[in-house]
């Protein structure tokens, strides 16, 4: 059922700047409702993009899928308060659980780091598509791929659209528009993306197996 809300309607960057501009609380917490929406949103873009991101989109659709279960049986509010919730048991016992909600979302933390870099690249203006995914994949995911996956993705990247084609996807008017709302969702995508960095790291949980 995740999979298939995740596959539902095409791409909207607005969708995504919405949820994100939601995620963060005035306490700095981040809420898991706006999250999870604008991961579907995320998938979403992975997914009109067909078979090259699709080693990440499917991941994402079973880690989001994953997260969902967690917030649903807990009733988690926010990432904190699964952490805290999870870390109450000890982190070796967290440590020895491949299902846990804390490594669902550093999985989902690590690609949307890649994600983020990518968006800034596609912003900054630089043709070669190719370039900017590989350059984002290198600085984010590629150290937590095997070599097989390494060599696969940048050998997919090669075919990736034009700029201008990544930019129609993003389904807010004119390239114009789109490279303006991406100045407006990447610092609430990056703001995310280092509250929880902080907070993995003050908790030791940024190498969870």
């Amino acid at each position: 059922m995740a999979a298939a809300a995740a596959a539902a309607g095409p791409f909207s960057l607005r969708e995504v700047l919405d949820a994100f501009r939601r995620c963060v609380t005035e306490q700095r917490e981040v809420l898991l409702e706006p999250y999870l929406s604008g991961w579907r949103g995320l998938i979403r873009f992975l997914q009109s993009l067909g078979a090259v991101f699709s080693f990440i989109s499917k991941d994402a659709v079973a880690k989001v899928a994953l997260l969902e279960g967690h917030q649903q049986q807990h009733g988690f509010v926010s990432l904190q308060s699964l952490v805290q919730h999870e870390l109450a048991a000890g982190l070796a016992a967290l440590r020895a659980r491949s299902d846990s909600g804390c490594r669902t979302v550093l999985r989902l933390h690590r690609a949307l780091r890649w994600l983020q870099l990518f968006l800034e690249g596609l912003r900054s203006g630089e043709p070669r598509t190719s370039v900017l995914c590989t350059d984002a994949y290198n600085a984010s995911l590629a150290q937590h791929h095997p070599w097989v996956v390494r060599k696969a993705a940048t050998v997919a990247f090669c075919t990736l659209p034009s700029r201008d084609a990544f930019l129609e996807i993003m389904n807010v008017g004119s390239q114009e528009e789109a490279v303006a709302m991406l100045g407006e969702a990447i610092p609430y995508i990056g703001d995310v993306y280092s509250i929880t960095q902080e907070l993995f790291t003050q908790h030791k949980l940024l190498d969870l197996p």
